[in-house]
């Protein structure tokens, strides 16, 4: 029984082999049109460049915090040191990185393409991107709605709401630009490695290149003032009140030696009394202002520390090859796609079109 069904799967498969073969000048011309099609897509698609970065950023600030808690108890200050420095690390980058904030911050970054000896804002750079002649078509029919509100609306008002932005109240050139810059940039992170890699893709590799630097300089910015903002604070803080009781202590320095400079030869019990007052009011103050000093120090090297360090291990460099499009991918794949889809409208396709007809055929009659 199973040579039989051995035997009939060798002569079904010798006979769709045959049937090919014998229609192999069909699937010839439509892999043909398939490589016309590929050249003509492959070469319609601008090029792109992608830059990486790869960045090793600081894991943590723990030991870092429990040695000035440790810093702290041993000079007798309280509140220093606090744990939540943790809130906002490299793993928030793909969020960042996609936030309508952080692009809008990208919006004016100056660029130089290679194609131009002057810098121009990335915002109006993106105007000068090609696209393929298909996404011209496709976008007619905007391009006619454009044309139309553009005859409603003064060119002033239009030329300045490219240049004044409104985060509140986005125009939709302004969404568009912004929605390619996202589309641009990226940022994923090594699950193995824990490395985070942050991408920017642009037609120009200059651009990309200057776009993916200027984006990891402004996600460690972003980085550092989140982490070191609470120590910040307390920092001005403390010189505020650092200057008020330098102030107090030398206006009681100056109480006191002036009180002893009127009353040098005086015996008086009231005398030595008011002095003793003013010695000890002086001493007090002092004191206070010696201890906030103290707490002024540490908090100034706690903001130093709490900076987070970020280790490039890949820096952007000036791609000289394009990533994409892959035109022997694409080429290789329509022809691929024409060969199997002819194989499979001669072996199944056109018997189940017949089957179908007739069915139609029968049913109508």
């Amino acid at each position: 029984m199973g040579n039989n069904q051995q035997v009939n799967m060798e002569i079904d498969l010798r006979a769709l082999i045959y049937n090919l073969w014998n229609k192999r000048k069909t699937i010839l011309k439509i892999m043909g049109i398939g490589l016309l099609a590929g050249i003509v897509i492959a070469f319609s698609i601008p090029k792109t460049y992608k830059v990486d970065i790869t960045l090793s950023p600081e894991s943590g600030q723990n030991s870092n915090t429990n040695n000035f808690a440790g810093m702290a108890s041993m000079l007798g200050i309280g509140g220093i040191g606090g744990n939540g420095q943790e809130a906002l690390n490299s793993t928030m980058f793909p969020d960042l990185i996609k936030s309508t904030p952080f692009i809008l911050e990208m919006y004016n970054v100056e660029v130089t393409p290679q194609t131009s000896q002057h810098a121009i804002k990335l915002s109006d750079y993106i105007d000068t991107q090609k696209s393929p002649w298909w996404g011209y078509i496709f976008n007619l029919p905007g391009m006619a709605i454009n044309g139309i509100k553009s005859l409603f609306i003064s060119n002033e008002n239009t030329n300045d709401s490219n240049h004044i932005i409104d985060p509140f109240r986005l125009t939709g050139e302004q969404n568009r630009k912004i929605a390619i810059i996202k589309g641009a940039l990226s940022a994923t992170i090594d699950s193995k490695s824990n490395m985070t890699i942050v991408s920017a893709t642009f037609q120009d590799p200059e651009v990309a290149a200057t776009v993916a630097d200027s984006a990891v300089a402004k996600l460690q910015k972003y980085i550092i003032d989140y982490r070191t903002r609470k120590a910040q604070e307390d920092c001005n803080y403390l010189e505020k009140l650092c200057k008020e009781r330098k102030e107090e202590y030398y206006k009681a320095q100056k109480a006191y030696a002036d009180f002893m400079d009127a009353n040098r030869n005086v015996v008086l019990q009231r005398t030595q009394a008011e002095g003793t007052r003013l010695q000890n009011d002086m001493s007090i103050a002092f004191q206070i202002y010696s201890q906030v000093e103290t707490q002024l120090q540490v908090a100034r090297a706690k903001v130093q520390e709490a900076k987070p360090v970020f280790a490039i291990v890949e820096p952007a460099t000036v791609p000289l090859s394009p990533s994409s499009p892959n035109k022997k991918i694409i080429i290789l794949g329509l022809m691929f796609l024409g060969f199997i889809g002819s194989s499979a409208w001669i072996l199944f396709g056109k018997e189940l079109w017949q089957s179908l007809r007739d069915t139609n055929k029968e049913s109508n009659n």
